[in-house]
C-alpha cells in the first residue's frame, strides 16, 4: 500500500481542486457532505488536503493501509458514481459512543476560532464515524450538558430539540478525515440547504450498516470517506445536462484502476454488444449488482447518444417502463 500513497494523494488532491466533485463522510443513515460552488470563496491547501469555505470545510487523511474503490450505482433513471476511501474494520474503528458525550475542545478544527469550542458526540453508535456537534456559546454548552449520558433519540432526551434551537456546527470524523458544516439545520419538515449539510435518520441508523446495500463495497472493507466525482450527465442538484464525454471518460479510467474487474468486464461486454447491434439476452445478469451494471451501461449509452438498433431491445429487457431505481441514502444528495 505504501507504493500507492503518491497516486492516492494525487487523486485526492485532483478531486479536491475540482468544485464539481463532492464529498461525503458517514454511514447508512447519518452523513455529512461537503460541496462548494465555482464562485464561492475557498481556502484550498492541496498539500494538506483541506478545503474551507464560509459554509463548511473538509480535511482528508490518506492512509497507507487504505484502498480506493470506484463504483457506479443505478439511481433513479440515471446513475451515480462514487470513489470510496476504505479501511479494514479494525483500522476504521472510531469510538462508537452510544449516548451524548462531551468531548471537550476541538484542537483539530479547520478554523482557529473553533478550536476552543466544545465538541459533543451525538452518540449514534456508528462503528467507523464520530458524528458530533460543536458549540461555542456558553449558555448553549450548558444546555447540551444537561442531556449528556442520554440516548439522543430516547423519549426523555431533549438533545435534538436543543440542537435545532442552538444551530451548532456539525463535525463528522473518520480515520480518513473530517467534514465540518456551518450552515443552519433545516426544521424537520424543511429542505436541506444547497452546499455542505448533514442528514441524521434514526430509522436507517437502526439497520447498523456502514453503507447502503446498493453500494458494492468489497467484503472486509469499510468506506470511511466518499468522493462523488463530477457527473457527465447531471449537475450537483441532480438536474440533467448535456453529456460531457471528458467527465465520463475520466471516471471510467478510475473504474479501470480501482473498480471491480468482474463488473467492468460485464459492462464492457454490454457496451460491445450494443455497438455490434446484438440483441439480448446474451449475458448472465446474475446478482443485483450485475443487473444494476447492465442498466448503467444502457443509460450511459443512451446519454452519450450511441446509435444502436439493439438499444431499445436491451432497455425492454432490463428496464421496466416507468420504473426508477430506489436510492438508498448513503450520501447527502
Amino acid at each position: 500500500m505504501n507504493k500507492m500513497m503518491p497516486a492516492l494523494e494525487t487523486i485526492l488532491a485532483s478531486q479536491l481542486a475540482d468544485p464539481d466533485s463532492h464529498w461525503g463522510l458517514g454511514s447508512f443513515g447519518a452523513i455529512a457532505e461537503f460541496t462548494r460552488d465555482h464562485e464561492e470563496p475557498v481556502t484550498l491547501d492541496l498539500a494538506a488536503l483541506t478545503a474551507l469555505t464560509p459554509r463548511g470545510g473538509i480535511r482528508i487523511v490518506p492512509r497507507a493501509d487504505g484502498r480506493l474503490f470506484a463504483f457506479e450505482t443505478a439511481a433513479g433513471t440515471s446513475w451515480s458514481q462514487n470513489v470510496a476511501l476504505c479501511l479494514p474494520p479494525d483500522a476504521a474503528a472510531m469510538h462508537r459512543r452510544a449516548v451524548l458525550t462531551e468531548i471537550g475542545p476541538d484542537p483539530e478544527a479547520l478554523r482557529d476560532e473553533d478550536k476552543h469550542s466544545v465538541l459533543f458526540d451525538l452518540g449514534l453508535g456508528i462503528a467507523h464515524i464520530d458524528a458530533c456537534v460543536r458549540v461555542r456559546d456558553a449558555t448553549a454548552i450548558e444546555q447540551m450538558r444537561t442531556q449528556v449520558g442520554k440516548n439522543v433519540f430516547a423519549p426523555d432526551s431533549s438533545a435534538m430539540r436543543i440542537v435545532l434551537a442552538i444551530q451548532p456546527h456539525r463535525v463528522f470524523m473518520s480515520r480518513c478525515g473530517r467534514i465540518e458544516v456551518y450552515q443552519p439545520i433545516p426544521p424537520p419538515d424543511g429542505r436541506s440547504p444547497e452546499g455542505p449539510h448533514t442528514h441524521v435518520l434514526p430509522k436507517l441508523l437502526g439497520a447498523g450498516r456502514s453503507h447502503a446495500a446498493t453500494e458494492p463495497i468489497p467484503e472486509g472493507w469499510v468506506p470511511c470517506l466518499s468522493i462523488y466525482p463530477a457527473h457527465p450527465a447531471k449537475d450537483a442538484l441532480g438536474r440533467a445536462k448535456p453529456f460531457q464525454r471528458t467527465r465520463h471518460d475520466a471516471f471510467q479510467a478510475l473504474l479501470r484502476s480501482y473498480g471491480d474487474p468482474e463488473t467492468l468486464r460485464l459492462k464492457t461486454q454490454v457496451t460491445a454488444a450494443l455497438a455490434g447491434g446484438e440483441a439480448p439476452p446474451l449475458l448472465d445478469s446474475g446478482d443485483r449488482f450485475a443487473r444494476a451494471c447492465i442498466r448503467i451501461a444502457l443509460r450511459q449509452a443512451q446519454a452519450s447518444g450511441l446509435q444502436s438498433p439493439a438499444l431499445g431491445l436491451w432497455r425492454d429487457q432490463y428496464e421496466r417502463p416507468g420504473s426508477q431505481d430506489r436510492s438508498d441514502i448513503s450520501g447527502c444528495h
